[in-house]
């Protein structure tokens, strides 16, 4: 097969500049349907969500006060570090996969293995937490209404008397596996409706808040310090990212390689715009000690006589979280059948629907292990799983391209990374930095799912990987 690269072993990478031709032959292809503005809305549909109607709260009252306008800035900059990163790679490497590509292509075998195993249990964790998160909006709004459910299907064991199983979560993670299965035009169109209603209610928020900001708010704009701010970064900072895994789905763009780097581009200024501006709303309308961390919009417009429209932000809140909940499945469902379809997993996982040219099977897989999560795992259980893997693919994507661009500078690339290597640097360094923050519990975990990781590789994928049967000139290797 033209262009592989054999016998290197763990360091054998997929070769870019035939990246096309080695996956024509592996049978399961996705179908190229997505426009730009469906990318975006993709991507702002995995960035806004829990950051505007939680984190921002959260941050004001307990680290940062008025001042999470700037761990908002400080959060943003970083991650658009990472962004212009993942931008120039999926212009030049238009292929499901984003950081497990990016990562197999440039620094080989066993470093993309690491990054794609990470994100399958980081993504799934990220689609429990935010099932888990919409549950709580539910039961809040319900118990407004006046109804009383029964405390057995209200919460996972442990966090309530009678808490059995947060139904509400496990069943909205199963609807968005269904949505995903009918297919991505169709899926996408859904998406898209929704971040239209969500950016709405965000734009009613700001544009009515805005008349009801006092300026003494403001004072003391840094309660906390300075270094209150740079420490709410380091928890907004999970808020701003969403377009790495929307860049999974390049491989179903209409022309991935001129509108992903956009899309991706696009998202993150739209977010961080809105971000921005709904955080100077919040500290202006209250004092930042009496806004509420868990829904700081609802209380502070029913703080100035809007209950009324408090409760149209609490349904806002559950539809604008849910297009979280979407954008990573699609992600993790994308890294899999990719690592599935390059031999790393079995190929039984890269088998696509003959219509709807989706991966159905990974999809159920990944609905059922995000609801069992969802379900029985209390929310700051399955949140720990999230953090540390989005920061290493950071690292990996922005060391990455740095090591392309010097190996290999002659390769066309729709989009440059603007000056090289100090912005990809800094993605690196701000994302070691924030991984410094995380708990050694967090540590341990991810040191289990590694070695689990590490035992799949070496007895299954070292041998049976598409780059190692073409090696060895195995007839399955040619696919």
């Amino acid at each position: 097969m033209a262009g592989i690269r054999a016998g290197e072993g763990i360091l054998r990478r997929k070769p870019i500049e035939h990246i096309e031709e080695t996956e024509v032959g592996r049978g399961a292809r996705l179908e190229r349907t997505l426009g730009l503005w469906q990318l975006t809305a993709i991507g702002v549909g995995g960035i806004i969500g829990a950051g505007i109607f939680t984190l921002a709260g959260t941050v004001a009252n307990g680290t940062a006060g008025p001042a999470v306008l700037i761990s908002f800035l400080i959060a943003g900059v970083a991650s658009a570090a990472a962004a212009l990163s993942y931008a120039e790679f999926a212009g030049m490497i238009p292929k499901a996969g984003s950081a497990y590509t990016y990562g197999y292509a440039v620094l080989g075998e066993l470093a993309g293995w690491f990054i794609g195993w990470d994100l399958l249990l980081e993504y799934t964790a990220i689609v429990a937490v935010v099932g888990i998160g919409i549950s709580g909006y539910f039961s809040f709004l319900v118990n407004e209404m006046g109804a009383d459910l029964p405390a057995w299907m209200l919460g996972a064991p442990g966090t309530g008397d009678g808490h059995r199983v947060d139904l509400f979560a496990a069943l909205l993670c199963l609807l968005i596996a269904a949505l995903l299965n009918l297919g991505i035009k169709n899926a996408a169109r859904f998406e898209t409706v929704v971040v239209v209603l969500k950016v709405a209610v965000v734009l009613l928020v700001i544009g009515v808040g805005v008349f009801h900001i006092q300026a003494a708010h403001y004072e003391p704009f840094f309660p906390f310090g300075v270094g209150g701010a740079f420490t709410g970064a380091a928890t907004v900072f999970f808020a701003v990212f969403g377009y790495d895994a929307m860049s999974t789905a390049a491989e179903e763009s209409k022309d991935a390689q001129r509108h992903m780097p956009k899309a991706i581009i696009y998202s993150l200024v739209i977010s961080m715009v809105l971000y921005v501006a709904a955080c100077l709303v919040l500290t202006g309308m209250q004092d930042y000690k009496d806004i509420d961390p868990e829904s700081g919009f609802s209380t502070a417009f029913k703080s100035v006589g809007l209950t009324g429209l408090a409760d149209v932000i609490a349904v806002g809140a559950i539809i604008g979280i849910l297009t979280v909940m979407f954008t990573f499945m699609l992600g993790v469902t994308r890294v899999w059948f990719a690592m599935s379809r390059d031999g790393l997993l079995p190929r039984w996982f890269a088998k696509t629907h003959p219509t709807r040219h989706v991966p159905t099977r990974v999809t159920w897989i990944v609905g059922v292990a995000s609801a069992a999560i969802a379900g029985f795992l209390p929310i700051g259980e399955a949140a720990e799983l999230t953090n540390i893997g989005i920061l290493l693919a950071f690292v990996v994507v922005c060391t990455a391209v740095i090591v392309l661009r010097y190996r290999q500078p002659e390769l066309p690339r729709s989009f440059r990374t603007p000056f090289m290597p100090v912005v990809p640097a800094l993605g690196v360094m701000f994302s070691i930095w924030l991984i410094t923050f995380l708990q050694w519990q967090t540590w341990a975990r991810f040191a289990v799912w590694f070695a689990i990781g590490l035992v799949v590789y070496f007895g299954y994928s070292y041998r049976r990987s598409a780059l190692a049967r073409a090696g060895r000139g195995d007839a399955a290797g040619q696919g």
